[in-house]
């Protein structure tokens, strides 16, 4: 293990706080915080810091919680992220994804022309750094300037994670599993 989770007894209360716009006080332990955030715990400056945004990305974004979804899957699924692609299948879930949907989505594969869209724009941005003019217009027909804001940001978000995440050797815990991704 490359980066062990913070052991409990080296949680202080800058650690709590850094995760504090995630994580209800109850959660902010070595256990209860999750593969991921107890890793995180390790630094708490930058997790504060990071948590701050990527909490707007999950929950305050423009973005319907779909079309977010399916950016992080193609995000998890080109990145061989194994902890963000179990994590988010559940929220893909949730935001009315069906599971022959979601394992598509990994493949970049989609039916409804706005799914389609947005795994394109994941391809692009994850190839090339930015969206042709093409695929900025064609989501046009589809999303506000905000928006596209926010999926560009939604993109960079979660492929900063999958980095961190495989980097730091977080696997998702074994209910999460099931996915080669």
């Amino acid at each position: 293990m490359r980066l062990p989770p913070l052991p409990d007894e080296e949680w202080d209360d800058r650690t709590r706080e850094a995760l504090s716009a995630l994580l209800p006080r109850r959660m902010r332990n070595e256990h209860d915080a999750g593969p991921a955030m107890s890793r995180l715990a390790r630094h708490p400056d930058l997790t504060q810091a990071f948590l701050s945004f990527s909490t707007y990305i999950l929950f305050r974004s423009t973005l319907p919680p779909r079309v977010r979804e399916l950016a992080t899957l193609r995000v998890a699924g080109r990145r061989n992220c194994a902890y963000e692609w179990a994590h988010h299948v559940k929220l893909a879930r949730e935001a009315g994804l069906t599971e022959a949907e979601i394992e598509a989505a990994g493949r970049g594969k989609a039916d409804k022309p706005l799914d389609s869209l947005v795994l394109t724009a994941v391809d692009e941005l994850e190839d090339h750094s930015e969206l042709s003019d093409r695929t900025w217009e064609a989501l046009a027909g589809h999303l506000d300037e905000r928006q596209r804001m926010d999926l560009v940001f939604t993109v960079g978000t979660y492929a900063v994670l999958a980095m961190a995440f495989n980097t730091f050797g977080v696997q998702p815990v074994p209910e999460e599993s099931g996915h080669d991704h």
